[in-house]
């Protein structure tokens, strides 16, 4: 287990290919899915065409998105990480939890972690976070985690809220 990140209560790992099961569990839920314009997985082959296409490249850079575990019972809740866009040049803050884990805090721990090692360990300038203009909970999160609000705008097809940070 190629382990990125550990804080109080998570473990942060890279995903394997052998992950395709939790992509699914995770992008097939309609709930998790509300705020991202984005279809459902149906699928395990389609879940191993995210890993394999969007998910597994990022390592290459050091980025991705990570796999979260509680360490209490080491239950899979989701994925947070960053992720580089270059198609817009920025590095983007993500994550994505079950249902299960939601109001638990995780989010803003696994994202607040996410965050600093991108500043402090990657090096990264400018670190961008992004959440749908209704998705309160996400908001509060980049808020929450010391993002600072940038502006209302659309990007891929969806109105969001973006925020920074930068390296000190």
């Amino acid at each position: 287990m190629n382990i990125i990140l550990q804080t109080p209560r998570l473990v942060l790992r890279r995903f394997t290919l052998d992950d395709t099961g939790l992509i699914l569990q995770l992008n097939s839920d309609p709930e998790v899915l509300k705020y991202l314009h984005e279809p459902p997985v149906k699928d395990k082959v389609h879940a191993k065409e995210i890993l394999e296409n969007i998910i597994l490249p990022q390592y290459e850079k050091n980025l991705g998105r990570w796999a979260i575990y509680t360490k209490h019972d080491d239950q899979f809740i989701g994925w947070c990480g960053l992720k580089y866009r270059p198609e817009i040049n920025e590095t983007d803050l993500g994550y994505r939890l079950m249902k299960s884990a939601w109001a638990q805090g995780y989010a803003t721990e696994a994202a607040k972690h996410s965050l600093q090692f991108g500043l402090d360990q990657l090096h990264i300038q400018v670190i961008t976070g992004r959440a749908h203009i209704e998705n309160t909970a996400s908001l509060k999160i980049l808020e929450k985690i010391g993002m600072r609000f940038l502006k209302q705008e659309i990007v891929d097809n969806c109105p969001v809220k973006t925020y920074v940070a930068n390296a000190r």
